[in-house]
């Protein structure tokens, strides 16, 4: 496509350009688009979990539920506390859903899907995840209340506390696969199981990591059972709590679209990316983005469904786990992975 359009009168630069951005928004307006129909998700699967009928009212099944609370949101009037820094109170929902979006950038759809394909796109990743505390910082700092600056400081150093032990476990698969490009990856998990399986997940070695990783996504997500930044019942929603209409539809936006993108990643590390789960010529006639899809949504029921069913840790209990539990874990992992690729011949020094 970009080369056509370089070819035509719109010349070399204005071809450029104007590919990449409609390569931008069609990998865009999909993920908002699934974004916003995953609140409808999550919602439904809390509701079946507790024998409710959750949105059921607008539209057939109640699929037009997230429009009609965004237009709700929308119509509101935006509010900004008397005593807050105007510019950065609203910059920080802005930093916040752009951080969000942009990590899209690197996640391989399909076998040459993919807007920037990097050689180093997991660090791409940490570098963009890492910035995301600052919208939420800026926005308990600048709100010049008690409330969400408490909030802001609970989700730094839980969001700092968590990326240390998702980066040693990831270390783990870079490992395996030897390059810190998303697209290597998917591609060395191609049966990599006896030839018949793709995806690390029926590696023994590195199914303790990938619950790791699980468990780590959801405290970097803010998800239950830890929510903590978010707590209604003693922070009366954190951070957010002085902010309305589409300021806090930002930070509602770039909160799924984060927990879509761990999914997404978890999906990539452990469960094969595109490829079929296995490797069995007629399934490879189905898109591969159809396959990451599927993916993408099991692993959300999983969220979902632990939001249903697990009761909220103390803060006390969610720093234990990270840093007593999980990062001494984590590093373990990376010696005996490495151990085991060095003792069996399949570590090539590549990615190290």
């Amino acid at each position: 496509m970009i080369g056509f359009l370089q070819s035509t009168f719109l010349g070399e630069i204005g071809g450029w350009l104007l590919g990449h951005l409609i390569f931008i928004l069609l990998i865009a307006l999909p993920v908002m688009l699934v974004m916003a129909m995953s609140t409808w998700m999550d919602r439904k699967v809390w509701a079946v979990m507790q024998l409710r009928k959750g949105p059921n009212i607008v539209g057939p099944f109640g699929l037009f539920q997230p429009f009609a609370d965004g237009l709700k949101l929308f119509m509101k009037e935006t509010i900004i506390p008397s005593g807050a820094n105007k510019g950065v109170f609203l910059l920080a929902p802005m930093i916040s859903f752009v951080l969000a979006l942009v990590s899209w950038a690197v996640i391989p759809f399909d076998a040459g899907w993919v807007l920037a394909d990097i050689n180093m796109g997991i660090l791409f990743l940490f570098a963009v995840s890492s910035m995301g505390v600052y919208g939420i910082i800026m926005a308990g700092w600048a709100s010049n209340s008690k409330y969400p600056f408490l909030g802001g400081l609970r989700s730094a150093a839980q969001m700092v506390s968590y990326e240390v032990s998702i980066g040693l476990i990831i270390v783990c698969v870079v490992l395996y696969a030897s390059s810190f490009n998303l697209s290597d990856i998917v591609e060395s998990q191609r049966g990599n199981i006896f030839g018949l399986l793709n995806g690390h997940i029926f590696n023994p070695l590195l199914i303790p990591v990938a619950v790791m990783f699980f468990i780590s996504a959801l405290a970097e997500t803010n998800r239950p059972p830890f929510d903590l930044p978010e707590a209604e019942a003693e922070l009366v929603a954190g951070y957010q709590v002085e902010y309305s209409s589409m300021s806090f539809a930002l930070f509602f936006l770039g909160e799924y679209m984060n927990i879509l993108l761990m999914c997404a990643l978890a999906s990539i590390l452990f469960l094969g990316g595109y490829l079929p789960p296995i490797n069995w010529a007629p399934l490879y006639y189905v898109p591969g983005l159809i396959w990451l899809f599927l993916k993408i949504v099991f692993m959300f029921f999983l969220f979902a469904w632990v939001k249903a069913v697990v009761p909220r840790y103390r803060y006390d209990q969610l720093m234990r786990l990270g840093w007593k539990v999980l990062l001494p874990l984590s590093l373990f992992w990376v010696v005996l992975v490495s151990g085991w690729l060095v003792f069996s011949g399949h570590y090539s020094g590549g990615a190290a």
